[in-house]
Parts: structure tokens; sequence; C-alpha cells
């Protein structure tokens, strides 16, 4: 795609870092590897947007959203990509829209406007398509009704640990702030770790008495992976059941030279993107 004289490829490379100085934005720290900013996105008292100099990419912590240059461009100054390229294009970086203290506009952020048990059709369809029944979701999730850009949606929520909430639909896969992993306790020995709320609901749906019998994390992003360290020794056994991705198998890897009491489960859905593809295509 081009746009103008600056096509998305070349875009891509222009270094974050010198784009977010041209803004006003400069890191907290830095590393040789990476550097660590005050979010251009919200309010904050302590770096949590981190800038990888190898890669030119970036994510922010604090609401689990990361990508390229255009990407944040394109949240920061509230505008699509057309307009991202034209304004990476300039030689001088002239913001074209500036929000109070430079936090991202009001209308961009989640505001969840009702909690109620899951009833709508369109959701309880989607939940059939991904093979979990109404009865076992209900138990965790909820219908959660939000407004994100002056609309209304709705979709199927878990609730984290910080009273955020993790919300899927057939079309969007948002979150609201604050973001962090959501944990489910049943006073148990025993821990098992999930990816995400749909590969938490399959191992549910694939084995009800092993998530029953157990305290079950689900990480909501592997950005938690680092959070979540100190809650494994205080187990006898835990259970990993993360995506056979190039990041899942980092993330299980790690914990594994970490701890003696991690297990791999992946073999369980090997050939298998994830928990729920394959409950999808085999059945529990």
């Amino acid at each position: 795609m081009k746009t103008g004289r600056l096509s998305c490829e070349k875009a891509r490379n222009i270094c974050i870092v010198k784009s977010l100085a041209k803004l006003g934005h400069f890191p907290s720290r830095r590393t040789e590897k990476e550097a660590w900013f005050l979010s251009p996105l919200r309010s904050e008292t302590q770096a949590s947007f981190k800038v990888s100099k190898e890669l030119n990419r970036w994510y922010d912590f604090g609401i689990g959203e990361g990508g390229n240059v255009i990407d944040l461009i394109c949240i920061i100054q509230d505008c699509g990509v057309k307009e991202a390229l034209r304004f990476l294009d300039q030689e001088t970086i002239i913001p074209i829209y500036s929000s109070p203290n430079n936090q991202r506009p009001k209308e961009s952020k989640i505001q969840i406007a009702a909690v109620n048990p899951l009833d709508h059709p369109a959701l309880l369809h989607y939940l059939k398509t991904r093979k979990i029944t109404e009865k076992l979701a209900g138990h965790f999730c909820y219908e959660v009704w939000y407004h994100w850009k002056e609309k209304q949606y709705y979709a199927i929520g878990l609730q984290n640990c910080k009273g955020g909430w993790e919300l899927r639909n057939k079309y969007f896969k948002n979150s609201s702030s604050p973001k962090t992993y959501s944990f489910i306790k049943n006073d148990s020995r025993q821990l098992v770790i999930t990816e995400g709320m749909f590969d938490f609901l399959s191992l549910a749906t694939i084995d009800e008495d092993l998530v029953q019998s157990s305290d079950c994390l689900i990480l909501n992003s592997l950005a938690f992976i680092k959070g979540i360290e100190t809650l494994i020794p205080k187990y006898e056994r835990v259970l990993l059941y993360l995506d056979n991705d190039p990041a899942g198998k980092k993330a299980t890897a790690s914990l594994l030279n970490q701890f003696d009491n991690v297990n791999d489960c992946s073999d369980f859905y090997s050939g298998y993107g994830d928990l729920n593809e394959k409950l999808i295509n085999e059945g529990s």
C-alpha cells in the first residue's frame, strides 16, 4: 500500500524513539536494546511503555497494546493510516491532534456501561462456534456492554485481578483498563496456566475435573509472564497450556528453566495452535 510518497513498508522502519522525541516524549530510562517511556497514551508516574530498538516495536504494558510506528501514530494522533503516513513523511513532525496532558482522547478509551449474565443471542451463538456451552461460560464470564469511540458494543467478558475486562465477540478482541491476568482460586496446591480466555474455557470443557480441582490463571497476555513468577513457587505443581507458537514456546521454555514444579502440557494439543483449535476440530 502506498499513500503519497511514503509506503507503509518504509514507514514501519522509521525510528519510534525519534518519532516520540519529535512529539515531545523522551525515555525515562534506556538500555542498549530498549527504551522505556512514560506512556504517551495515558497518564502514569512510572514508565511502562517499552520500545524495542532491535525490532522497532512498542508495547504499553498498562493497556496491553503494542505495534509498529504507524499503529502508534494512529493512536496518539487519533487518525487513520493515510493521515499517519502523511504525518510520518514530514521532515519535522507537527502534531495533528494534541489532547490534554498527552493522554489518549477519552472517546478512544473503553468505558464499561453494564455487566449482566450471558444472554445475548449473538454472544451465545459465538460461544457455540467456539464449542463452548452457555452453562460453562456462564460460570466464569459475563455479558459486558461498553462504549468505545462514541459507539456501544457488547462482548463476552472475563474480569481480571484489577477489575479490568477481557472482551471478546465475533468481530472484536478488546480489553478495558487496567489490564492484567485473571485468577480463579479453588484452594488447590496445583496451578493451571492458560494464555487466553478461550484457552481456559476450552480446557474447562475438555477436562472439567482438572479445572475444578486446580487454581487457574489466565494470562490475558504473555506480557504478564514476569508478573506471575512469584506465584509459581507457592504451588506443588504448575501445568502450562500456552499456545503452540514461537512466543508461547519461548515463555514455556523460560518457566521450565526457572522452576522444577512447572510442566509443559502443550503436547496435549500438538498439531494445533492452541486448546480451542483442538476443541473445535476434535471436540471434548
